[in-house]
């Protein structure tokens, strides 16, 4: 929600801009999406043990790297507990990521426990994702104006990508005043809801996308979870004025949400190349347009977990849990000729892709110049 503000000031305009750069149309790699379908029909089943495991121990070494950064008497120790509990609990975060994809009779229980113990203690409970992640993946949707996940950031003024991430570590704050000030106020002010529900409960990066609140069973479970996280997130400014809560702890706590939407907002400069000018894609352009990270490098594990590091392959193959994308990875690269679009979307590492990415920033400018 922090980065819906990038942009404000001109999204479609920059949009105008790139497209004097835009990129020929990319025809679909018909032996690619074949090979993808057929080589990974046994993988499509999630395994709910590998689920609990997990995101349980995920969440759990986070909250104690948090408790241990609250309680420590010396500044190493909360340094570095503060860096596990930001490494664990985005981690544990990102299995939102899983709860778009998989059905959920599949892993029983799994919504509502990553909402108790993560989604509502960092406010970013999932139906601020669930119905949005989903428009993202549509065909006709990706990389154009009504994606809700995608900026042309690599056709945009070179100043938007430190701001991408800078404006992100605001995001607690905000997510504070949605829910303890705009949710209740929203409930007593229709024109105030419409603009909450509009602009303020989805995951999104594109500044113009516009939200609808569902109906049915989905509506129901949305205000559920938005009454819940407003609860907590009251609760915890009361606890922290009336004292029951220490402010540097409140602090501490605002520093290691902070550092996991940061972290999550570096992953999301590095998981496409954002070089489409709003035009409909192909299949193969939009994975051509995503980016796999695969072993045998070992920090995106850390950076891009929860099989986000295989964020090409996802786009191929979305519906194949987590688990199942290293061995996905690993047939379909062994199966497909060297010429194939497959091999064109890995990439080494966090530091070119971020270089990549300003380059071309730089390059349009000049461009335009």
């Amino acid at each position: 929600m922090a980065s819906t503000t990038l942009a404000q000031d001109g999204s479609t305009d920059l949009r105008e801009k790139g497209a004097a750069v835009s990129k020929p149309r990319v025809a679909d790699d018909a032996a690619m999406i074949r090979a993808a379908a057929e080589l990974t029909r046994d993988l499509n089943a999630p395994n709910p043990r590998i689920y609990w495991l997990d995101f349980l121990s995920s969440a759990a070494i986070g909250y104690t790297g948090l408790f241990i950064a609250i309680a420590a008497t010396s500044m190493p120790l909360a340094l570095v507990s503060g860096l596990v509990a930001i490494l664990a609990l985005y981690r544990a975060g990102s299995f939102v990521h899983e709860l778009t994809h998989i059905k959920h009779v599949s892993v029983p229980g799994f919504r509502l426990s990553w909402n108790a113990l993560v989604g509502i203690p960092l406010m970013v409970p999932s139906f601020m994702y669930e119905g949005v992640h989903s428009l993202h993946h549509a065909r006709t949707r990706y990389g154009t104006v009504d994606d809700p996940e995608y900026l042309p950031l690599a056709l945009m003024k070179p100043w938007t990508v430190p701001v991408f991430v800078l404006v992100s570590a605001l995001g607690p704050v905000a997510l504070l005043i949605r829910y303890a000030v705009l949710t209740p106020l929203s409930m007593l002010i229709p024109p105030l809801r419409t603009l909450v529900v509009e602009r303020y409960s989805g995951l999104v990066i594109n500044p113009a996308f516009r939200r609808r609140l569902p109906e049915g069973a989905a509506k129901r479970q949305w205000l559920w979870l938005e009454a819940a996280a407003s609860l907590w997130a009251i609760g915890l400014l009361v606890a922290v004025a009336n004292g029951l809560v220490p402010l540097h702890g409140f602090l501490i706590f605002l520093g290691v949400a902070s550092g996991v939407v940061i972290l999550n907002q570096i992953r999301t400069l590095t998981a496409h190349l954002w070089e489409n000018d709003g035009e409909v894609m192909s299949v193969t352009a939009q994975f051509l347009d995503s980016v796999n990270v695969p072993p045998p490098l070992l920090l995106p594990a850390l950076w891009a977990p929860v099989g986000l590091r295989y964020h090409a392959l996802h786009h191929l193959l979305p519906g194949l849990p987590y688990h199942a994308l290293g061995e996905a990875h690993r047939r379909l690269s062994a199966a497909l000729a060297p010429e194939s679009a497959y091999h064109r979307a890995n990439y080494d590492g966090l530091p070119g892709l971020v270089i990549r990415l300003v380059s071309n920033t730089a390059r349009g400018a000049s461009a335009r110049a």
